[in-house]
């Protein structure tokens, strides 16, 4: 899931080496955070945070699959 959200967070950015990407896991949740360079911070949430709530949809429906409940968390 970390993959997933670095391989779009990197597609989207202009400075895709200051993108980190950090799993909590627990029994049945997984926190995905998500760090970019303050400049780019924009760009990942997008206007009124379409991108952002895209993001969280797409890993949504991946983590589907192995039965988790995932929270994306874009942090400065």
């Amino acid at each position: 899931m970390g993959e997933l959200v670095e391989y779009i967070a990197k597609s989207l950015v202009d400075d895709p080496e200051k993108v980190s990407v950090n799993e909590v896991e627990g029994s049945q949740s997984v926190i995905i955070e998500l760090k970019v360079a303050e400049e780019d911070m924009g760009k990942i949430i997008g206007k009124q945070g379409r991108i952002a709530k895209a993001i969280r949809t797409v890993v949504k429906a991946a983590a589907i699959k192995e039965n988790k409940r995932v929270v994306v968390e874009i942090i400065q």
